[in-house]
């Protein structure tokens, strides 16, 4: 066992939660230490590609984002974490562009699109790549700075001690002043059990989690897991992929719903026998990509047309099989509006938190979620450390 190490802030995961979230209480003046799970380039966010919401839309208001929020989430969400999530989205992305990332330009503004449960245009993407995009630069900050990172050290304790948490990381006794944990979810246990695909990181399993609930952290809709609408069902390269949604925002016929809704019609029109099988013998049903335009596919779904041009098929010429698949864990820790969990000195961002979407998410908060409360997370742990 490695020679305990000491720090004000031990961020708990390596998504752009925890780099966000590292990044913040640096700057903020903290000793930091960053455990990952496995390497530090493992975690869902970088294959998330559909994009990041911001109201930069003249036609377009925090508060007009905000509603749409509350309308997604069935009004289950906690309006507090909904008014910061949105109100400080505009200033996130430019801080993730002082970071580096660069988001798509249009006629001198970004390329704003539309996404399921939006009134308003206002989905930034750096093509189809845009989770790849956010964490490469928040990982390029946290590893040009000295901070401690421990790969493969997932978190297997945490207990109070004198001065704050002591956590054991892998083979590494950490002693915190606070702990920000940004593990992630489950949905990829969770599949594995239900026999289904999934769009996650094999990381996400959901023991940090379980962890803060047994330390007596407060949870909340646990239960609430999102199914993505449009899974890939075929070709067998393409399962489990999260076809972005975008795709129906440039003319794919799939509704523009909240994806809770949509993912539900699919199920039905399957049970009621409109569905058709995939070669492998799975449930599916046909998303007209044909109708997206080649000049918007080639900006913002190049990646996924290089995916399913390499397995023989072009979205462009021909309908896709998809499918729901099990994508994301809307609930989770709860927090307050600096990202503190009800265990004093335990803070939480990203999918570990609960509340922000309530029981159905939009598409493109999740990585606005990880960045505006990484952020908070970041500074307010660091803040209670040094009291």
């Amino acid at each position: 066992m490695a020679a305990p190490v000491s720090v004000d802030v031990l961020v708990i995961g390596s998504g752009a939660s925890g780099l966000a979230a590292a990044v913040s209480a640096h700057r903020a003046g903290a000793s930091v230490a960053l455990a990952a799970k496995g390497s530090l380039q493992s975690c869902n966010s970088a294959k998330a590609q559909g994009g990041i919401q911001a109201a930069f839309g003249a036609d377009d208001s925090p508060e007009q984002h905000a509603e749409d929020v509350w309308k997604s989430s069935h009004e289950t969400a906690d309006r507090r974490l909904v008014e910061v999530l949105t109100g400080e989205a505009p200033g996130a992305i430019h801080w993730l562009e002082e970071l580096g990332v660069q988001f798509t330009p249009e006629n001198g503004g970004y390329r704003l699109a539309k996404c399921g449960g939006a009134s308003r245009k206002r989905l930034l993407q750096v093509g189809d790549r845009t989770g790849h995009a956010i964490t490469a630069a928040l990982r390029d900050a946290v590893q040009a700075s000295s901070m401690k990172t421990f790969a493969k050290s997932p978190l297997s304790s945490l207990e109070p001690a004198e001065n704050g948490w002591r956590a054991r990381c892998g083979e590494q006794v950490i002693d915190a002043g606070t702990v920000v944990l940004a593990a992630g979810g489950r949905c990829y246990r969770e599949a594995r059990e239900r026999g289904e695909l999934s769009t996650n990181h094999p990381g996400a399993t959901g023991e940090v989690t379980q962890i803060a609930v047994d330390l007596g952290a407060e949870s909340r809709d646990l239960d609430a897991l999102q199914y993505h609408p449009n899974g890939g069902a075929w070709p067998p390269n393409m399962q489990g992929y999260s076809i972005p949604e975008t795709t129906r925002a440039y003319g794919a016929t799939d509704p523009l719903g909240p994806r809770d809704e949509v993912s539900q019609a699919i199920f039905d029109e399957v049970s009621a026998g409109r569905g058709v099988e995939t070669p492998d013998g799975r449930p599916a049903v046909y998303l007209d990509t044909t109708r997206v335009p080649e000049a918007d596919a080639l900006v913002s779904l190049p990646y996924m047309l290089r995916r399913y041009r390499a397995a023989g098929v072009d979205p462009l010429r021909e309908p896709i099989l998809t499918y729901p698949v099990l994508h994301y864990q809307n609930g989770g820790l709860v927090i307050d509006e600096h990202g503190e969990t009800t265990l004093e000195g335990v803070f939480a961002c990203g999918e570990i938190a609960g509340g922000t979407h309530g029981r159905n998410r939009m598409m493109g908060n999740s990585l606005l979620e990880c960045t505006v409360f990484g952020r908070r997370a970041g500074a307010a742990a660091t803040e209670k450390a040094r009291v």
